[in-house]
């Protein structure tokens, strides 16, 4: 009886005079039920990242200001360590803690393997041809892969030993030559880090005049394009506006590119011509041969001309500045704490002797000059907000949804001044680094405290060359010579913000000849 004076109750909800409030009283419940399941939906969703408000159309965009990785730390410390900002169109995730930064690149590595690509580096990666922007893919890997097999591997870069031997002490003698003058520190540094990437990278395909010619245009070109890759462009902030490039800073990208194409063209087509005419296969491969025979070979046709240029530009670009931009903060930051050259000058003349020439044989015992380095890169991470990455999927980081597609920053330099990791975050402590260094290795795969050259399926895979350049080249300058500033300036250590974190002001310092220096005329 209970189900038949169940039935016919719902049965006169549906008669004729009773429709109109009884359909109200349905769509009612449907309404409140869709409205719970919707609330509860809201409240298992997690929310965005909180951050600043910003205005209509242009976002938080007026409020930024030129030092970038500081204004993104200062920001941070009232709205936490994963911050949501609008950019003009672009909505941006920074994340300023290595707890967060962990959870993006380790545990969800996989989602955030694709570095987000602005409109001047699609043009200098020959349409994310490049190892750098090319999406996390099959060719990715081969590239990647290629590039550490063939070039980075521990033989193949001891077998370049007495290469970057000869650079480095060329760089003595041109030092000695200018004994009493005033040198540009980063200049020299990066000289001698484009001469060792190039040759490794094409050998001996150049004559001398040539390649001299070839380096001069490089330094021209990396300087150009990486001023431009750290401009901020209205065409990255509103993509819509792409076209009308109203900074021309894809126009003015687009005459680097060409003159890169241009430079890497010829040394592809001499290379390809010495191949044909010697025939011989068998003899040691440089790079760029092992290169162009992967291309000629590849049954799949997943490796361009193209990949190649952008390749040889990401090692060029990649090897040279940020090489020499961190053995210029780091001597610098020395001559700005004189007790510091002192305790490295006293380390090698241990290791090496007073009147010898440092080698690298020596580095591994040079535990001072390893914390120097280490203590630079802390406080003067060469990409200080690394390569901003997108994530390929809606994920949740630390409670928070970060939506697909967003521009994601890592703030290498907010994560490396964190005080409750390190004791006196702003002073260069050297120190630091000589306990527990199992800690403090590059790789960030354990302690995401110190990631100078960033981590995940992304970290940066020139690592091993550019720690024995950077420990190279700055043993040499301080065994080799004594530095000091010209007549009454005053060294300063304001940072330009850019891709690339450079000083304001270039250090130019005098050198004066150590007794090591007797070494070059025996």
């Amino acid at each position: 009886m209970g189900k038949v004076s169940e039935a016919s109750s719902w049965y006169q909800l549906l008669e004729p005079d009773r429709m109109p409030l009884n359909f109200f009283f349905l769509i009612s419940v449907v309404i409140f039920i869709v409205y719970r399941k919707g609330v509860k939906r809201i409240k298992d969703t997690p929310s965005l990242p909180p951050g600043p408000r910003g205005l209509p159309v242009v976002g938080y965009l007026p409020f930024l200001r030129p030092d970038l990785h500081r204004c993104f730390a200062d920001l941070a410390q009232t709205f936490g360590p994963l911050m949501t900002m609008w950019i003009g169109s672009r909505q941006c995730i920074i994340v300023s803690s290595s707890e967060a930064s962990m959870e993006v690149c380790r545990d969800h590595d996989a989602t955030f393997a694709n570095h987000d690509t602005t409109a001047a580096a699609r043009i200098i990666s020959f349409g994310a041809q490049d190892m750098v922007f090319q999406p996390y893919s099959p060719k990715w890997r081969t590239l990647r892969k290629v590039f550490v097999r063939e070039l980075l591997n521990t033989k193949i870069l001891d077998s370049f030993h007495a290469l970057r031997q000869r650079e480095v002490r060329s760089m003595v003698e041109e030092l000695h030559r200018k004994t009493g003058e005033v040198v540009d520190v980063g200049q020299v540094a990066f000289v001698t880090a484009l001469n060792v990437v190039t040759a490794m990278l094409w050998g001996n395909s150049l004559a001398a005049e040539e390649r001299e010619r070839v380096g001069g245009e490089f330094r021209e070109l990396v300087d150009g394009i990486v001023h431009l890759l750290g401009v901020t462009n209205m065409s990255d902030i509103f993509p819509v506006l792409e076209w009308m490039d109203l900074q021309g800073v894809q126009q003015k990208m687009k005459e680097h590119k060409e003159r890169l194409d241009r430079l890497l063209n010829m040394i592809i087509e001499q290379r390809k011509g010495t191949l044909e005419a010697s025939g011989d296969q068998k003899k040691t491969k440089d790079f760029l041969q092992v290169m162009l025979e992967m291309v000629k070979e590849d049954p799949h046709q997943l490796l361009t001309t193209d990949n190649i240029k952008g390749l040889f530009a990401n090692i060029v670009l990649g090897g040279t500045d940020t090489t020499s931009t961190t053995v210029e903060w780091t001597l610098a930051e020395m001559m700005n704490k004189p007790e510091t050259i002192r305790k490295a000058q006293e380390e090698l003349e241990s290791v090496v002797g007073k009147e010898e020439m440092v080698d690298e044989t020596h580095l591994p015992k040079l535990h001072y000059l390893e914390a120097l380095v280490k203590e630079s890169l802390r406080l003067h991470p060469p990409v200080p907000l690394l390569v901003p990455r997108y994530p390929t999927a809606t994920s949740s980081i630390g409670g928070y949804m970060i939506p697909k597609g967003a521009k994601v920053f890592i703030n290498a330099w907010a994560i490396h001044r964190n005080p409750s990791v390190w004791e006196n975050p702003s002073e260069f402590i050297p120190e630091r680094f000589l306990t527990g260094t199992n800690r403090w290795e590059y790789g960030g795969s354990n302690n995401f405290n110190f990631i100078p050259f960033g981590f995940g399926r992304r970290i940066c895979v020139g690592i091993p060359l550019a720690e024995k350049m950077n420990k190279y080249i700055l043993a040499t300058m301080l065994h080799s010579f004594e530095w000091r500033l010209p007549g009454n300036s005053k060294l300063d250590l304001v940072e330009k913000f850019g891709i690339v974190l450079k000083k304001e002001k270039p250090l130019v310092a005098i050198a004066t000849a150590r007794p090591s220096c007797a070494k070059l005329n025996k």
